[in-house]
């Protein structure tokens, strides 16, 4: 293990999620023919995959395409919670669905877990799933009735769970809300199985293939960006951000991301998980790597593109861990990026009514259960079953209360974001861009982004969002450039990391700089 660990007990160089570097995985093939196939999944995370899974038991012949490898996404930087406890969640879900509603998001939650269960023990997955509580704590006053009224609201749609005084976490709290036998696991091993299982079933799986338009009939058509296509009777979206915005979702998504810590208390872990009420997040998790136990730390959440410098977030994770564990050494660091829909519940179903595209996308950070319920919904829509579900999670819903209220507020800040970035003139040039730094600059009274290997390779991006004309920020604890209004992601060479941006961003060659004249002729 020593191999991985900082000596100076500093934060890791490099951002890289445990569950990837201990994951093997074969290579898939690019898709280099058009092809006809019943169903065709766009995203190869646990959505997707999970889908696949489904249908082809079914008998239902499928093709799965991933953007770049699978697993690769929010799936590999997971914290991997499998729980129906998604925070505070219980009593808003009453407050705006309904008592009924309420429970059956509970129970689908619920019964996606025990399916998981069922499937790792009848499978014999080595995936290190275990068993523990969940608790919800705060360490304020104002939140302790707050976590009461949760706890009521478990009462009266029957989980299995209590408000606590006492927590056996050491860190200062004042109240928590507990719910009984969640678990978590190691969310690649899991779905490692599962990809095996799926080559036996005859899924065809190919990687590094983007999907770039659909064009809707029966069949529907996918076009990908390297000129194939790909007709399906059925098309699914579990693309993160959906790669058909035809329903203009960017306006009813807004992107948060998290960050996450691996490392060794200096005392046994007591057991359990844990998140806290207030602000910043801290979510506590026990976790094996390399057969030692450690713990997951993890929050310090902000909507993507507007945390400022990203480096202090994994530093305000590590001064937790230190201050209330002990720990000296951060084995492993890595964020993630999840969309969140204005009422909180994800989008899963058809797109419209008789509509043969599938959507599953906004699951707030809590996928691992609700990745299953959209898998469980999907396969009954296209098999023609009743879904008890259904209803709750479709795409056509749209709640009035919070979710008017909501979308202006995110658009209001899209708008804000969009001038700001605009009229912001860095006060850097190129000249003053050191070895491993990036940040945006002027070149000629032009915006830019820049960038600087360790090696001194520079590479120098148009800081304009591909996806909407937003400007980019640089993420220095990532090392890539992050877009404020939708949260669309690119390396520090300008190529797609996320979504719902398509094309990269425009770049120019140092050398090509041609500071006679006032143009900057960035390249596509």
């Amino acid at each position: 293990m020593d191999q991985f660990i900082d000596k100076k007990g500093q934060l890791p160089n490099s951002p890289e999620s445990w569950w990837i570097h201990s994951t093997k995985m074969p290579d898939f093939p690019i898709l280099e023919e058009d092809m006809n196939v019943e169903a065709a999944i766009v995203g190869g995370g646990i959505t997707g995959i999970t889908t696949a899974y489904l249908l082809a038991k079914e008998g239902i012949q499928v093709a799965l395409f991933e953007a770049n490898s699978l697993f690769n996404g929010t799936t590999g930087h997971t914290t991997a919670k499998i729980t129906a406890q998604h925070a505070l969640i219980y009593k808003e879900l009453i407050q705006h669905f309904g008592e009924d509603k309420a429970k059956l998001y509970y129970q689908a939650n619920q019964n996606a877990m025990n399916q998981m269960e069922e499937w790792i023990k009848t499978n014999e997955v080595d995936c290190n799933f275990q068993k523990e509580d969940a608790f919800v704590y705060t360490n304020a006053d104002d939140y302790i009735e707050t976590l009461k009224q949760e706890a009521d609201a478990y009462e009266r749609l029957g989980i299995q769970g209590e408000f606590r005084n006492e927590i056996p976490l050491p860190v200062p709290h004042k109240g928590a809300v507990v719910m009984k036998d969640q678990a978590h696991f190691h969310p690649l091993h899991y779905l490692s199985k599962m990809v095996e299982l799926m080559q036996a079933q005859g899924v065809q799986m190919y990687e590094n293939c983007v999907a770039s338009q659909l064009e809707d009939g029966n069949p529907a058509t996918i076009r990908f960006k390297n000129g194939k296509r790909v007709k399906a009777k059925y098309v699914i979206s579990a693309s993160h951000f959906p790669f058909h915005d035809g329903r203009g979702y960017f306006a009813r998504l807004y992107p948060e991301r998290s960050y996450v810590i691996a490392a060794k208390p200096a005392k046994p872990f007591v057991g359990g998980m844990y998140i806290n009420v207030e602000q910043p997040t801290r979510s506590i998790r026990p976790v094996l790597i390399e057969g030692e136990e450690m713990l997951l730390f993890s929050g310090d959440g902000h909507k993507a593109g507007q945390g400022g410098e990203e480096l202090k977030h994994y530093q305000a994770l590590e001064k937790f861990a230190k201050e209330n564990f002990g720990v000296q050494q951060v084995l492993y660091r890595w964020s993630t990026q999840d969309l969140v829909t204005p009422d909180k519940v994800p989008y899963i179903g058809r797109l419209s009514q008789g509509n043969n595209v599938y959507v599953a996308t906004g699951f707030r950070k809590w996928g691992m259960t609700n990745s299953h319920v959209a898998a469980n919904i999907i396969k009954d829509l296209i098999t023609g079953k009743a879904n008890p579900y259904e209803e709750l999670y479709t795409p056509a819903r749209f709640k009035a209360d919070p979710s008017f209220k909501k979308v202006i507020k995110e658009n209001v800040n899209v708008a804000s974001q969009l001038v700001s970035g605009k009229l912001e003139t860095p006060d850097k040039e190129l000249k003053d861009i050191k070895e491993g730094e990036g940040a945006a600059i002027s070149i000629k009274g032009r915006r830019a982004g820049a960038y600087k290997t360790e090696q001194g390779q520079l590479y120098i991006v148009d800081t304009t969002c591909t996806h909407m004309g937003c400007e980019v920020n640089w993420n220095g604890g990532d090392r890539s450039w992050d877009c404020p209004c939708h949260g669309s992601r690119f390396t520090y060479k300008g190529e797609v990391m996320e979504g719902p941006a398509e094309t990269p961003l425009k770049t120019i060659d140092p050398d090509d700089i041609d500071y006679s004249t006032s143009n900057i002729l960035f390249k596509d």
